[in-house]
């Protein structure tokens, strides 16, 4: 393999030992305990018994427990693993872990490695300082690992370390979920369960189990850590909080799809092998559209493993850049004024027998099915477009949403104009005469041969359907993807389980025509969500306003829409969260939004007091000696040029010297800690406010005082000196 070698890093250069490749399928999946690790390494009995309990959901017996625990941990060992940890994710939205010893006392002075299936089916890490939104008071510490058979075990290589990571659910002592994989694996069954019932009634029998899939696509940008360390902002908040733009941005259009340079390709490679070891597809890596910003994105998976694959790549990005002494900056807007990263998630359904729900298909029979799920996630969009809202909304992704490079705030479907018309003929009884591809005839018992690819890709949609699945464009690049799958497969499940009442309710003797009858009476009452046109545009909030969707324009307005009966009732009936464990995010997310815009507020204070406010007032001594000096040995020239400087330096020192004092003084009369909302909607209005004040008043200086002055990084250096 290509082995990277770092040579002075000032150069900023990597030189390459040239070595074969080996081809990734030798190598794929090695660092993970995978099936073919299992069957070479468990007795056949043992090996049938964790496929049963995995496909169907059932307790795993001791016996085989311990079996596969002893499996696994031979097989750690073999790969030089010395600890064992349960690797789980928190309401933090990252992930946690814990790590054992394999090791046990056998005699004075001697140990033995051992595992067993106690400890792999289930840990106890101390839950006191995980974020629990009230579902436990202070004093209240344990909380349960659970093992996650269905997401493979893998070895975590970090330095000299290397730990045995087993995916787990986290619940706290009283059963209740801590955890983002716990109410994912819930919505998984739920939307299973429903989308059969569906598929039963219209009359396939083959189809036995139901998939969520997801294909994540990543965004992130990437500097040079020599510049990630000299700025404060960026190490505490991930994102600049000052900064002037550059006089070249994104606006010549280079940087999409162009050359990758040397140094990212080499970054690239290595971050790739790392993840193909994990098993995890990746399948696509490209220059994004800002100066500096890169994808990449996977092969689709179930939604289970995409989540905690997900996971992986955002933490092998950031651990092999450390690498090549390079920083992964995946907050959604790392840059003010050129574009965020957004973390595009592609979602469909499938069956276990190799139908993708949402491919509309070859013959009438499969179009029948296809538009009945097509329905059901057009209701479900339109009914819940608040909760998918709330489901991506934080201080971070508010800077994306809306900003005309990423969805408006506002959530609708884009079908493309052939799905349009198709529906459109059905809600009207006539015959269509949609082009593109070869169409046939659209009367009340058929339908059209559609062909896959149905639409053009609009951009500006928060939920377009792309051919075969839909893309759900609103979901932030830091965020940890499992509540909004969530939400999306728990929505589609209830309205499936309208559909499929509507259709034994109608009668099922001739499924087609019920159908049809269906779509025509409902299609009307889903309109409102769908739209065709530029999302960015301001006649569509106009319109969007008309129709009555839901413009939830920051964090605290979205985070309402967790806290209704509304969405309590929906979670409940599908066993997905209880209403306790549902209030308990949205208080979670109200704390998570209130503590990063304080630590924001409170990093720009002290960047503004230690160097801004230092560099300007330096900057000034010298200009005002500079006129004083020049004016003894230069009388009767005019030094008006100079002066006006002075004077804009020392109205902008003053001015931001007042805004950071009115900054100070509001983040201390926030008194509404004890209420989660007031205090959240307090940081919108009003420190973010005073906030961008300071920064206006900082980034006019930045362009004024000498380079060699300035105290930290621009814009410039860090988007293209790497």
């Amino acid at each position: 393999m290509k082995k990277i070698t770092p040579t002075i890093a000032t150069e900023r250069s990597y030189t390459v030992e040239k070595e074969k490749d080996l081809p990734i399928s030798s190598y794929f999946g090695e660092d993970t305990f995978n099936d073919k690790v299992m069957q070479a390494k468990l007795p056949k009995v043992f090996y049938a018994k964790l496929q049963e309990s995995i496909e169907k959901g059932k307790k795993l017996d001791i016996e085989t427990a311990n079996a596969v625990a002893h499996a696994m941990k031979e097989w750690a060992l073999e790969n030089g693993a010395t600890h064992f940890a349960h690797w789980f994710q928190p309401m933090t939205g990252a992930t946690a872990e814990k790590h054992d010893a394999f090791i046990e006392i056998s005699g004075p002075g001697e140990v033995i490695e051992r595992f067993t299936g106690e400890q792999l089916v289930q840990g106890e890490p101390d839950a006191s300082s995980f974020p629990s939104g009230g579902l436990r008071a202070t004093f209240e510490a344990r909380g349960y690992t659970a093992w996650d058979m269905s997401s493979p075990a893998f070895l975590r290589k970090n330095g000299i370390g290397i730990t045995l990571c087993i995916p787990t659910a986290f619940i706290s002592y009283h059963g209740e979920a801590l955890d983002k994989k716990t109410p994912l694996l819930r919505s998984i069954r739920a939307v299973n369960d429903s989308a059969l019932r569906v598929l039963k009634v219209l009359g396939n029998r083959k189809s036995k189990k139901v998939m969520s899939n997801l294909g994540p696509e990543q965004e992130y940008f990437c500097i040079d850590m020599d510049y990630f360390y000299k700025r404060q902002d960026l190490v505490l908040t991930g994102r600049t909080l000052l900064g002037a733009p550059p006089a070249k941005g994104q606006e010549l259009e280079d940087q999409y799809f162009g050359s990758i340079r040397e140094r990212m390709q080499s970054f690239m490679h290595d971050v790739e092998e790392e993840l193909y070891k994990l098993g995890i597809p990746a399948k696509t890596r490209h220059n994004e559209v800002a100066p500096s910003q890169f994808e990449i994105a996977p092969i689709f998976e179930e939604a289970n493993i995409a989540v905690d694959h997900n996971l992986l790549v955002m933490d092998k990005l950031q651990q092999v850049a450390r690498q090549h002494n390079m920083a992964v900056l995946l907050h959604e807007k790392p840059f003010a004024g050129i574009n965020g990263s957004g973390k595009h998630v592609n979602w469909s359904l499938s069956t276990d027998d190799g139908i993708n729900l949402f491919k509309p298909g070859k013959t009438p029979h499969d179009n029948i099915q296809f538009l009945v799920f097509l329905l059901a996630t057009m209701k479900a969009v339109y009914r819940h477009a608040d909760l998918l809202r709330a489901a991506v909304a934080s201080a971070s992704n508010d800077h994306r949403l809306g900003a005309n490079e990423a969805p408006p705030a506002i959530i609708s479907i884009f079908l493309g104009d052939q799905l349009t018309k198709i529906l459109e003929s059905i809600e009207k009884g006539v015959a269509s005469d949609a082009s593109d591809k070869s169409i046939i005839d659209l009367g009340i018992s058929s339908l059209p041969v559609v062909s896959r690819d149905n639409s053009d890709r609009n951009r500006t949609s928060p939920f377009a359907f792309t051919g075969n699945k839909f893309e759900f464009r609103a979901v932030g690049s830091s965020q940890n993807i499992s509540f909004a799958a969530t939400v999306l497969n728990t929505i589609v499940a209830e309205s499936l389980d309208e559909v499929a009442d509507m259709i034994e309710k109608r009668g099922t003797a001739n499924a087609k025509q019920t159908v049809l009858e269906i779509l025509k009476a409902e299609l009307p009452k889903v309109k409102p969500i769908l739209f065709m046109g530029d999302n960015y545009s301001d006649e569509w909030h106009a319109e969007a306003e008309r129709r009555k969707l839901p413009n939830l324009r920051t964090t605290p307005e979205a985070l309402k829409s967790l806290d209704t009966e509304k969405a309590a009732k929906l979670f409940e009936k599908y066993q997905v969260l209880s209403p306790i464990e549902l209030k308990s995010r949205y208080t979670i997310k109200l704390e998570k939004y209130i503590k990063d815009i304080e630590i924001e507020a409170r990093a720009l204070h002290s960047m503004v007091s230690s160097l801004v406010l230092p560099a300007a007032i330096r900057f000034q001594g010298e200009v005002a000696s500079s006129i004083a000096k020049a004016e003894k040995v230069l009388g009767g020239v005019d030094f008006t040029a100079q002066k006006n400087l002075l004077k804009r330096i020392a109205t902008l020192v003053n001015g931001i010297d007042s805004s950071a004092a009115l900054l100070n003084s509001k983040m201390e009369s926030n008194g509404h800690h004890h209420d989660h909302q007031k205090a959240a909607e307090f940081c919108c209005n009003e420190i973010k406010g005073a906030m961008a004040e300071i920064r206006k008043q900082v980034d006019e200086l930045e362009v004024l005082i000498a380079d060699d002055l300035w105290p930290m990084p621009k814009f410039w250096e860090m988007l293209f000196v790497n």
